[in-house]
C-alpha cells in the first residue's frame, strides 16, 4: 500500500513550488500557514508574491505588521499573516534568522501549533513524523475505517492510525505523508472521488463495504450577510487605504460621501469602475447594506484582534 500510493503520487503529484529541492524551510512554513483552510490555486500567486518579498524570517521581522496584512490580500482568516510575521520575529530574534527544525522548537514559535510544526519538520527537514489534515484524515477514513468521511473533529483513534500507517524509514515517512495527502486532494475529494483512478482501490474498505453514506452532513460555513464577510470587505478597503480611512467613512453608504472622498465627480449612484481603489472597496463594503452595529463589531474586532488599529483624528488602519 505505501509503495502503490508513493508511486501515483511519482507520476501525478502537482509541480508546486514549495515541494521543490531548493525551497528554504521558511518558504514551507509559509506554504502551510497559507494552505490552511485555503486552496492551492488561491494561494500560489500570493505566495510567490509573498516570498519574493520576504524571502527570509529576517526580511518579514523588520517590515511592519499592517505590511503583511496588506499582502495577505484575500487568502482569508487574516490572522494568520499577524502569527507569520510574529513567527518571523521569533525566528529572528531567537534562532539567528533560521527556522527551527525540530517539532517541539517549531511548537515554540507563534501560531504554530502541532500539524503545522509536524508539516515543516517532515517535509522542510525529512524527519519522521505524523501529519494529518483533512485530505490525509478522509482517505485513512475510507481506505482504513470504511467510512465516507473523518469525524468531525480529530480523533485521538484517527491519530493513532496514522501513526500506525507512517513508514517507519524517515524519507519513505515524508513521501507517504506528502502522497496521502495528495490523494485526498486530487482522488479521495470528498464529494465526487474517482475511485477508478485510486492506486489502492483494492484495498479500501469504504469500496468494499459498499460505499455507506456519511454518519452525518457537512455543514458549510455561511458566509452572505455574516460578521466574517463585513470584516473581509472592511478589511480590503482598509488594505487599499494606504494611510487609513476615516472611522465613519466605514460606516456612510451614502453615495455623496464616496464621490466626496474619492472625486468621482458626481453625487449619483457610483460606477464602481470609475472609483479609486478606495472607493470601490467602500462601495462593495456599502453595498452590503449592514446594520450599524454590525459595523461596529467587525470594526472592534478588527481592533481587538490587532489587524486594525486607531490612529489620531479619528482614523482607522492596518497595524504599523
Amino acid at each position: 500500500m505505501h509503495q502503490a500510493i508513493v508511486n501515483w503520487f511519482g507520476r501525478n503529484a502537482r509541480d508546486l513550488p514549495w515541494r521543490s529541492a531548493d525551497c528554504s524551510p521558511w518558504g514551507v512554513l509559509v506554504s502551510e500557514v497559507m494552505l490552511q483552510q485555503t486552496p492551492v490555486v488561491r494561494v500560489l500567486p500570493v505566495w510567490k508574491d509573498w516570498m519574493s518579498r520576504w524571502p527570509d524570517p529576517g526580511s518579514l521581522a523588520a517590515a511592519a505588521s499592517g505590511d503583511a496584512v496588506r499582502a495577505w490580500g484575500r487568502l482569508g482568516y487574516p490572522r494568520r499573516a499577524l502569527r507569520l510575521h510574529a513567527a518571523a520575529a521569533a525566528i529572528t530574534a531567537e534562532y539567528d534568522g533560521e527556522v527551527p527544525g525540530s517539532y517541539d522548537r517549531l511548537l515554540t514559535l507563534p501560531g504554530v501549533g502541532s500539524y503545522t510544526a509536524a508539516a515543516v519538520a517532515a517535509f522542510a527537514f525529512g524527519h519522521r513524523e505524523t501529519v494529518v489534515d483533512t485530505n490525509i484524515r478522509r482517505v485513512q477514513a475510507r481506505l482504513s475505517s470504511g467510512q465516507a468521511l473523518p469525524a468531525p473533529a480529530l480523533t485521538a483513534a484517527e491519530m493513532r492510525l496514522a501513526t500506525e500507517l507512517l513508514p517507519e524509514e524517515p524519507v519513505l515517512s515524508v513521501k507517504w505523508n506528502a502522497a496521502v495527502m495528495e490523494l485526498g486532494a486530487l482522488i479521495c475529494t470528498a464529494r465526487s472521488p474517482r475511485c477508478t483512478e485510486c492506486p489502492v482501490r483494492a484495498e479500501c474498505s469504504w469500496l468494499a463495504a459498499g460505499e455507506p453514506e456519511p454518519t452525518y452532513t457537512p455543514r458549510g460555513q455561511a458566509w452572505a450577510g455574516t460578521d466574517r464577510q463585513v470584516r473581509g470587505a472592511m478589511m480590503a478597503a482598509l488594505r487599499a487605504a494606504e494611510s487609513g480611512l476615516q472611522r465613519e467613512l466605514l460606516f456612510a453608504a451614502a453615495p455623496s460621501i464616496v464621490t466626496q472622498v474619492h472625486g468621482t465627480g458626481t453625487e449619483s449612484e457610483p460606477d464602481s469602475d470609475a472609483l479609486s481603489p478606495v472607493g470601490a472597496q467602500l462601495h462593495r463594503l456599502y453595498a452590503l447594506k449592514a446594520e450599524e452595529d454590525q459595523l461596529a463589531r467587525a470594526i472592534e474586532g478588527l481592533l481587538r484582534d490587532g489587524l486594525a488599529q486607531a490612529l489620531d483624528g479619528g482614523r482607522i488602519a492596518l497595524p504599523l
